[in-house]
């Protein structure tokens, strides 16, 4: 079974058919941790930034907050 191994954070990725793994891997490299412990996502949101954007959708039909 064909396999790439990430030469940034080790992981291995394999798959059947070699055109889905060349697609894995392009996707890989977009979402790569480079390190292991960094973020996952691929938008950083600022950690002091944590009031909601949708002001209107804050709160349910009850009063109580959607977002924690």
């Amino acid at each position: 079974m064909p396999d790439i191994i990430c030469e940034d954070c080790g992981k291995r990725l394999f798959h059947e058919n070699e055109d889905t793994l060349k697609v894995e891997e392009a996707i890989h490299k977009k979402f790569c941790r480079k390190k292991l412990g960094e973020s996952h996502s691929y938008m950083h949101r600022d950690s002091k930034h944590n009031t909601t954007f949708d002001s209107e959708r804050e709160y349910d039909l009850n009063g109580k907050p959607i977002l924690k």
